[in-house]
C-alpha cells in the first residue's frame, strides 16, 4: 500500500516537472500574442475618467475569463478527437496574425481616414457615459476573444503531442497567465498618469524629485501605449512566421541560412502582405455600403 502511494506521488511529481517545462516553453511561444494583447487592451482601457478606469478594466477582465472558459473545453475536445484540426486552426490563426501585422504597417505607411474616437473624459450625462462604457467594454471583450483563441491554440499546438492531462494543465496555466498578467499590467499602465498627477500635487512648486517623477509618468503614458503598439505589431509577424516555419513542411528549410528571428519576421511579413492584398482585392470587388443607397 505504502509503496503504491509513493509511486503515485512520484508519478505526480514527474507530471508536474513536465508541466513546468512545457509551460515555460509554451509561454515563450505565446509571448508575442501577449504583447499584442497588452497593447490592444491598454489602448481600449484608457480614456475613461479616473474613477471608472479600474471598474471598466475589471468588467473587461471578467469578460476575458468567460472567453477562456468557453474556448478551453472546445480546444481540448479538438485535441482529443481531431488533433489535426489544432494544427489547421493554428495555421489559420497564423494567417490572421500575419494579416493583422501587415495591415498595421500598411495603415502606418499609407494615409487613410482616422477613426473617430469618443473621449469619455468630457462632460456627459450618466446614461450617455454608461452607454459609451458598455460599448467600449463589448468591443474590448470581442477583441479579447479573438486574441484568446490565438493564445489557446498556439499554446495547445506546442503540447498537442503530450498526454491530455498535460495539455489541460499547461494550456490552462498559460490562459490564466494571459488574463491575470495582461490585465494586471494594463491596470498599472492606465493608472500611470493619475499616479504622476498625485506626485506632482505633493511636490513643492515646479521642482524636486516628486515633481520630476510625476511629470515623467504623465508624459510617458502615451509613449508607452504607442511603443506597445509597435512592439505588438512586430511580435504578431514573428509569431505568425514561426507558426508557418514550424508547421508547414515545405517551409522548414526556407531562408534557414539567416537567423531564425529574422526568418520568422520575413516569412510572417510576406504571408501578411499576400493576405492583405487578397482582402483588399475582395473589398474592391464587393459593392460598398455607400453605393447601395
Amino acid at each position: 500500500m505504502a509503496s503504491g502511494f509513493f509511486a503515485l506521488l512520484d508519478d505526480i511529481a514527474a507530471i508536474m516537472d513536465d508541466v513546468a517545462a512545457m509551460t515555460k516553453i509554451t509561454t515563450k511561444k505565446t509571448a508575442g500574442i501577449l504583447g499584442d494583447d497588452l497593447a490592444v487592451n491598454a489602448e481600449k482601457a484608457s480614456g475613461f475618467i479616473s474613477s471608472r478606469e479600474i471598474p471598466v478594466l475589471w468588467a473587461i477582465t471578467k469578460g476575458s475569463m468567460l472567453n477562456k472558459i468557453i474556448i478551453l473545453p472546445l480546444a481540448f475536445l479538438l485535441s482529443a478527437f481531431i488533433p489535426w484540426a489544432v494544427i489547421l486552426i493554428l495555421i489559420l490563426g497564423g494567417l490572421y496574425l500575419a494579416y493583422e501585422g501587415a495591415e498595421k504597417i500598411y495603415e502606418f505607411i499609407v494615409p487613410h481616414p482616422k477613426e473617430v474616437t469618443v473621449n469619455l473624459k468630457k462632460d456627459l450625462t450618466k446614461d450617455e457615459l454608461l452607454d459609451l462604457e458598455t460599448s467600449k467594454i463589448k468591443s474590448a471583450v470581442v477583441t479579447d476573444f479573438i486574441l484568446s483563441v490565438e493564445i489557446v491554440i498556439i499554446a495547445l499546438g506546442s503540447v498537442v503531442n503530450e498526454p491530455i492531462v498535460t495539455q489541460v494543465i499547461v494550456v490552462s496555466i498559460v490562459a490564466l497567465i494571459a488574463t491575470i498578467g495582461v490585465y494586471g499590467i494594463v491596470a498599472l499602465i492606465v493608472r500611470m498618469d493619475d499616479l504622476g498627477l498625485k506626485f506632482i500635487s505633493k511636490s513643492n512648486g515646479k521642482s524636486g524629485f516628486l515633481f520630476g517623477l510625476g511629470t515623467f509618468l504623465v508624459k510617458a503614458l502615451p509613449i508607452i501605449i504607442r511603443s506597445l503598439s509597435v512592439i505588438g505589431t512586430i511580435a504578431l509577424l514573428l509569431v505568425a512566421g514561426g507558426i508557418f516555419v514550424h508547421n508547414i513542411e515545405f517551409m522548414h528549410h526556407v531562408l534557414e541560412q539567416i537567423p531564425s528571428i529574422l526568418r520568422d519576421f520575413i516569412v510572417g511579413l510576406a504571408a501578411g502582405a499576400v493576405c492583405l492584398l487578397l482582402v483588399n482585392g475582395v473589398k474592391l470587388l464587393l459593392p460598398s455600403k455607400k453605393n447601395k443607397h
